[in-house]
């Protein structure tokens, strides 16, 4: 798969073109089905986001980051995910908890989500992902889902950042997850998607945007240097990983708390291996932050408490 220079050149540049358009994308999202404001006002307390980010394999470390904010009490009034996030985040939004979060993943075949269709736009064909999704969340669409879900995904032919959060669940998932020239775009009303981590790898701007007053964001990123580049696949991580970093560091600076786990062990985007190392790299960077939550927490509801006793 994938060894010739001139597909790899394509891939690179194809991912070098959508990423490079990103600047002026937009989000598109359907009227929300809870007024967040009310919410604020009607419980006196802040809106907290959840928002998970893109990385590959590397997205288990999201449910060791989810087991300990289940731990401590602490669910979002809503989600944000792109790419591994975005799959993690349905599923959790759908009211798995951690534990089935956790046997989900340690039970997960590479058939289950794998389906090669050889595609001048791709070899992976996505539709597995999306049946796998839709199994597990018993098709509830992303409207309906408990806890509010949006998927970050790219609109391929302009690069704009397209926020789903309506209609069919594992599709939108699919769309998120698309490595473009990997994965064959999805295709949704006549529109193509592709990987969300392109525009937004961790997409704390669309959380600011939706009204969430704390933003606890996962960053699952692989630092460039621990990228192997001697082979083609190092390459193809390593031009991911720049362009992503410097989207992410544009994002993070708006977050309230960054969960940043230790992946460096699984730094490789196909990997799949070391599930539960990397699960508990999860746990070890939320507990790390632990305190510094519930600093902002308590921080904002007393400025929460102030702002409704002003105004009432």
């Amino acid at each position: 798969m994938m060894k010739s220079g001139p597909l790899f050149l394509a891939l690179c540049l194809s991912l070098t073109a959508v990423v490079s358009s990103a600047k002026t994308a937009v989000a598109q999202v359907q009227p929300n089905r809870i007024d967040f404001h009310k919410l604020k006002q009607t419980e006196k307390r802040p809106i907290v986001a959840l928002v998970l980010g893109s990385g590959g394999a590397r997205g288990y470390a999201h449910i060791g980051a989810i087991e300990v904010l289940e731990r401590e009490g602490i669910r979002p009034d809503f989600i944000v995910g792109t790419s591994a996030g975005s799959l993690v985040g349905a599923l959790y939004a759908q009211g798995k908890n951690a534990a089935q979060l956790r046997d989900i993943a340690l039970n997960m075949k590479a058939n289950d989500v794998r389906d090669i269709r050889l595609d001048k736009k791709g070899f992976f064909d996505g539709k597995k992902i999306e049946d796998y999704v839709n199994q597990l969340v018993h098709n509830t669409p992303l409207h309906q889902l408990k806890t509010p879900m949006y998927v970050v995904a790219t609109q391929l032919q302009h690069g704009q950042k397209v926020v789903f959060n309506y209609g069919d669940t594992g599709q939108a998932v699919r769309a998120s997850v698309s490595i473009p020239s990997m994965f064959i775009p999805t295709n949704i009303a006549g529109m193509e998607y592709v990987d969300g981590g392109l525009v937004s790898p961790v997409p704390v701007k669309v959380a600011r945007d939706l009204g969430a007053d704390v933003v606890i964001a996962v960053d699952i990123l692989a630092q460039p240097a621990y990228t192997e580049t001697n082979n083609v696949w190092g390459l193809f991580n390593q031009n991911i990983n720049i362009m992503q970093q410097q989207l992410a560091q544009q994002e993070l600076q708006y977050a309230d708390i960054v969960i940043q786990p230790d992946v460096r062990e699984k730094a490789h985007i196909f990997d799949v291996r070391g599930r539960e190392v990397t699960m508990q790299a999860g746990s070890e960077a939320a507990e790390q932050q632990l305190t510094n939550l519930q600093q902002v927490l308590n921080t904002k509801k007393q400025q929460s408490l102030q702002q409704f006793q002003v105004q009432y």
